[in-house]
């Protein structure tokens, strides 16, 4: 018999999972869905089926995807667990059979060994097939429709075991690029670096070491360049042998930036230095002649993981916002610079993805009530800045509900850029249920024009993307 759910931050609220898998059609409609939206937005998150075996993280919960199919103003609803080897063992079995994140120390000695994916962090499309994906396990597909099993991929063989939760699409070339980090065993210095073409074949796939291991979340791309961030969340296999944390932020290792040409070798790499930060995600980066110019959400600490001995970091400084990273690839010199381009504390930044690797002007992104200064994961707006001019505007959830990452969806293929629409799931607190809700992507700060309304309740979750059809 499987074993209630303990008292745990990120098990309670709209974290707690939801324990059942659902179908809704026809969504009740208040407002209106834009017809020129026909598509799916996948959102993907942790939702553990079972009691853990030891202290829960937000991040190692079973990945359950969420599906809103939309078609000449309705919307339609799926929702599925990501059927892994480990979701499939622990539900023949009745119980968590895995310790978290794998950890062989708390885990039945009859799955020591046994494949851990939990496929919970983030849902993309390419080459026509949808991949849900973490960052420790290759990328495993799902039916587009269904959300059913289709098992891991290893393009070929040609994955080191392991593949990012964040790859990026060059809208020019329709190349996909991505990474893994901790490759060849655990918490090695050891990155990956993989290319898959438009038709989804792998045609580069290669090693290289960094300054030391580290959990390297996400990574930036550009038209000519890939860029690494080495931070100081580190993984250690040694520690976490010894019972303390296995990831723990050492700020005293500083930062290391690697910036690589695409079309040159990995020993061009080039390694640029910082003080200590962190950042689990950037908005987007581009090329300026000689230059590379990077936006990303940077927080002075990590959030959610404690200090090497296991004592809790500093909350004040694990807040993120917009920072803005200049390299000069042409100077004599292994600096970079930083500078604010907002004050608010905010995560999940998204843009217009036409524009991936290129200028770009409208970004996006979820903010945190400031006057907690904590990260809590969960979020109670959205934004719009203006990155040329500055100019920001914001939409304040109701009292009580709270949102998710915006996703873009443009008007059409070829409209200006920002002109579309921004969808997320909003967590309505006063009925315990979600909504789909659309905006007008130049008109954030007016609310939604259309809401799409559950019965249940979407959990607090992490990445999604939109396929058209």
């Amino acid at each position: 018999m499987s074993q209630p759910f303990p008292e745990h931050a990120f098990l309670r609220g709209n974290f707690a999972p939801v324990h059942f898998e659902s179908e809704a059609l026809d969504l009740p409609v208040e407002g209106e869905i834009p017809r020129g939206i026909t598509g799916t937005l996948y959102r993907n998150g942790a939702n553990p089926q079972f009691a853990p075996r030891d202290r829960y993280h937000w991040f190692a919960g079973d990945g359950m995807l969420h599906a809103f199919a939309i078609a000449d103003g309705r919307v339609d609803y799926r929702n599925r667990w990501v059927r892994t080897p480990k979701f499939e063992l622990e539900r023949e079995a009745g119980r968590s059979m895995f310790g978290i994140f794998g950890n062989p120390m708390t885990s039945d000695p009859t799955v020591v060994g046994k494949d851990t994916g939990l496929a919970n962090t983030n849902v993309v499309t390419h080459a026509g097939r949808v991949f849900a994906l973490e960052e420790g396990h290759p990328p495993f597909e799902v039916d587009p429709t269904t959300l059913g099993p289709k098992g891991y991929e290893s393009f070929g063989g040609k994955v080191f075991g392991r593949f990012t939760a964040h790859p990026k699409t060059d809208p020019e070339t329709g190349e996909m690029l991505a990474f893994a980090y901790s490759v060849g065993g655990f918490f090695t210095n050891k990155l990956a670096y993989y290319v898959l073409d438009k038709h989804g074949a792998m045609i580069r796939a290669e090693q290289f070491e960094a300054p030391y291991s580290s959990m390297v979340h996400d990574f930036i791309a550009t038209r000519n360049h890939v860029i690494f961030p080495v931070m100081p969340l580190t993984g250690n296999l040694q520690r976490a042998m010894a019972g303390k944390p296995a990831f723990a932020w050492e700020p005293e290792k500083g930062t290391h930036i690697g910036i690589l040409r695409r079309d040159q070798p990995l020993a061009a790499m080039r390694w640029f230095k910082g003080p200590a930060a962190y950042v689990f995600h950037p908005m987007n980066a581009w090329e300026e002649g000689d230059r590379i110019v990077a936006d990303v959400m940077q927080y002075d600490a990590a959030p959610l993981f404690p200090n090497p001995d296991g004592t809790p970091g500093d909350e004040r400084k694990a807040v993120a916002k917009l920072v803005r990273w200049t390299f000069d690839l042409a100077g004599n010199t292994d600096t970079f610079r930083q500078e604010p381009l907002d004050d608010l504390l905010a995560e999940f930044p998204r843009f217009d993805e036409r524009f991936a690797g290129l200028p770009y002007r409208h970004g996006y992104y979820a903010f945190y009530d400031p006057e907690s200064r904590k990260f809590t994961g969960s979020f109670t707006g959205l934004a719009h800045l203006d990155v040329k001019t500055g100019a920001r505007k914001q939409w304040h959830c109701p009292a009580g509900d709270a949102v998710s990452e915006p996703v873009f969806v443009p008007r059409a293929t070829d409209a200006p850029e920002g002109d579309g629409w921004i969808l997320a799931v909003l967590f309505r607190g006063a009925t315990q249920t979600s909504d789909l809700c659309v905006f007008e992507a130049q008109a954030i700060e007016r609310g939604p024009i259309g809401r799409a309304m559950l019965s249940t309740r979407v959990p607090y979750g992490f990445h999604g993307n939109f396929r058209p059809t």
